[in-house]
């Protein structure tokens, strides 16, 4: 497990160093990723991503909701992220549950604080009898601006930073989606992209217009040329204009609010940081989630999955997923885990072809590179080949190893080497 773990930790630091340069070649994210230190302070990555996961899931029987979490610290010098996850709620009839993801910005206090104490406030302003659809957005809606006003109460005055929030509250009728900032959900239904937030960023028309009217400017796309969101729990540095209510500061917490009617092709939500969708978009995650469901695995698995992926595509960002799985959502198919067998079994074979061919054995990231360069089929939707760097660096790590102990057998009594056959010890079984 050592060994696989540098082997992966060399692709990771290729796909990080390769992140940086893009970004470096790019004028409008220098001045972006300035705007960014100046409101965080020194912005450091780690030498090392820290891939460490906890996944866990459950499941609803009645209803037939699933679902799987799973977070990673990854190359930032912190973990900002939080999140919560409810199958029932206290005081609601059976099938309501809630879930959330907040990512911190400037620390983890606000995260933190949102995920033990808005679930709280929103089953305060629902009440027992909650009337949907309306009823239940307005309660959201009241949740976040008075969890915002309990954190105000609470904050060191002297301390900066705040978090985004995306919540999925669902009724055996309803999906209902709260939102503010950048942390964002998708809805997959009948095999497409339904429903996706939109980030609150201080360009969009009606965020511009609330930041200008309560005296504040945009510079470098954000607010005040600092905060990148224009909508966040905390950061009450940007909620003191004289006069105004809490929604109309230059940064509200107000979220915005979605109502979808339940139906029988609802497949899953997924609600993820902004480190997920840094990398990959909403179709084509969706498209990878999906495929994985059909090969069975189990959603806290994939979401650990879908995170590693993440990692290997060069995010630099904590990062956290929820995915929700609905009774629609895509079943085991033998055909799917047939063909996934046959792409790692010819994966292996392959690896084995490149070691075997070359005179000096080639680095994990030369093999790679090689398999990204060629047209291989049936690699995962969404994922491609970054999808399959687990398996990979553990065929590249079983080939080193049978290739060092062939060299010992190889040597006789004398030290003097002997012919070895390494290409059967190489062979992979189809």
């Amino acid at each position: 497990m050592a060994v696989l773990a540098r082997q992966l930790q060399r692709l990771l630091w290729s796909a990080c160093k390769k992140k940086e340069r893009e970004k470096e070649g790019r004028e409008e994210e220098e001045e972006e990723e300035a705007g960014r230190r100046a409101h965080e302070g020194p912005r450091s990555l780690l030498t090392a991503p820290r891939r460490a996961q906890r996944p866990h899931g459950g499941a609803e029987a009645s209803g037939g909701l699933r679902f799987g979490a799973s977070a990673a610290q990854g190359w930032r010098a912190r973990m900002e992220d939080a999140h919560c996850t409810w199958l029932s709620l206290p005081g609601l009839p059976p099938g309501w549950a809630l879930f959330a993801v907040l990512d911190g910005h400037g620390g983890a206090r606000a995260a933190r604080f949102g995920a033990r104490h808005l679930p709280g406030h929103v089953l305060q302003e629902l009440g027992p009898e909650p009337s949907e659809p309306e009823g239940v957005r307005e309660a959201l809606r009241r949740a976040f601006l008075s969890a915002d006003e309990r954190l105000r109460s609470l904050w060191p005055r002297v301390e900066t930073g705040g978090c985004t929030a995306v919540v999925l509250l669902v009724s055996p009728r309803f999906l209902y989606l709260a939102h503010c900032g950048d942390s964002r959900a998708v809805l997959s239904r009948a095999g497409a992209v339904a429903f996706s937030t939109e980030d609150h960023r201080p360009l969009r028309p009606r965020e511009r217009e609330r930041i200008h009217a309560a005296g504040g400017t945009i510079r470098r796309r954000r607010v005040e040329g600092s905060l990148a969101v224009s909508r966040a729990l905390g950061d009450f540095a940007y909620k003191e204009a004289p006069g105004r209510p809490p929604e109309l500061q230059l940064v509200s917490a107000e979220p915005e609010v979605a109502a979808l009617a339940r139906q029988a092709e609802d497949e899953f939500m997924l609600l993820a940081s902004d480190g997920v969708w840094d990398t990959v978009s909403g179709a084509a995650l969706a498209g990878l989630v999906a495929s994985r469901l059909r090969l069975g695995l189990a959603p806290e698995l994939l979401c650990a999955q879908l995170l590693d992926t993440c990692l290997c595509k060069g995010s630099l960002d904590n990062m956290t997923c929820i995915l929700v799985c609905f009774p629609g959502a895509p079943r085991p198919s033998e055909e799917a885990i047939r063909r996934e067998l046959a792409l790692d079994a010819a994966l292996g074979r392959r690896i084995a072809e490149l070691c075997a061919s070359a005179q000096k054995p080639p680095s994990l990231n030369t093999v790679f590179r090689t398999l990204a360069s060629e047209d291989i089929p049936d690699l995962p939707p969404g994922g491609g080949l970054d999808c399959k760097a687990t398996v990979i660096a553990e065929v590249y790590s079983q080939i080193c190893q049978v290739s060092e102990e062939c060299g010992e057998k190889g040597q006789d009594g004398d030290g003097k080497s002997t012919p070895t056959h390494l290409g059967s010890a190489l062979d992979m079984e189809a």
